[in-house]
């Protein structure tokens, strides 16, 4: 019985990724795999915004498709660019950039994205997307406050439009001035304003956003909700198969006693 309890415990408290340590507080959300609009939001975006550079080459276009309730005719019309002879709905989500010319133009390959979420976090990546700002001492113009001196462009940029730093409360009271050693209570980059407007308002780009980070969390485990379906089936299986072997032992052992 004690193993059961254990097998329990272990199952019904989810066990999180701990995230890439990082000095900037994070923004937390709840992701929802089930929520299916939000996922086709997200898949959108990120085929339109992210897979110029980035690749998604551990999923198929099919079984997105699929998962996401998109009919394949439309997976192929909208979401699929390149030459549709070549290119069949078995796929793997990869782009045409090579490792070598992301190398030349970015100083390092893009990242393949389709286990981001599991190396980072939803959280890390949510507040990542909002954290970009200008910074004209950068290759491309921008900087990133959850990711310092990133090598990237900001990549919804038409989106959000571009923020500047402004002063904030410093996070936590981590910050320190160098001489005197007394805590900064203002951060000069403690917060940002939107200095040219982007396509979407904060709140449409925090949902877009949202949706983009749900579908990067729906590729890192696609089978996360059939998991936990199965899940509530094994635990009640283990519960019945707990209680036949109690009476089972009970039975063996009523002679003796």
């Amino acid at each position: 019985m004690l193993l059961v309890a254990a097998v329990f415990i272990m199952t019904a408290v989810p066990l999180k990724v701990v995230a890439a340590s990082t000095a900037v507080k994070l923004d937390h959300i709840e992701v929802n795999l089930s929520d299916k609009a939000s996922l086709q939001s997200g898949a959108q975006t990120f085929i339109n915004y992210c897979m110029g550079c980035h690749s998604a080459k551990y999923s198929r276009y099919e079984r997105v498709a699929d998962d996401l309730g998109i009919p394949h005719e439309l997976m192929l019309k909208y979401m699929m660019f390149r030459d549709e002879k070549v290119e069949k709905i078995g796929d793997l989500m990869d782009n045409a950039m090579s490792e070598k010319q992301g190398a030349n133009w970015f100083g390092a390959a893009p990242p393949d994205l389709t286990l981001v979420s599991r190396v980072r976090s939803p959280d890390w990546l949510y507040t990542y997307l909002r954290s970009f700002y200008r910074d004209d001492t950068r290759p491309f113009g921008v900087n990133n406050k959850t990711f310092p001196n990133v090598g990237m462009p900001h990549a919804l940029l038409e989106l959000q439009g571009m923020q500047d730093c402004a002063s904030g409360p410093a996070h936590d009271g981590a910050k320190h001035d160098p001489l005197t050693g007394q805590n900064i209570h203002e951060d000069p980059c403690g917060s940002f304003e939107i200095t040219q407007q982007g396509s979407m308002t904060p709140e449409q780009y925090n949902k877009t956003t949202y949706d983009l980070v749900n579908f990067l969390a729906y590729m890192g485990e696609p089978v996360a909700e059939q998991r936990k379906r199965i899940g509530v089936y094994v635990l009640l299986f283990i519960l019945l198969l707990s209680v036949c072997a109690y009476f089972l032992n009970k039975e063996y052992w009523k002679d003796i006693h």
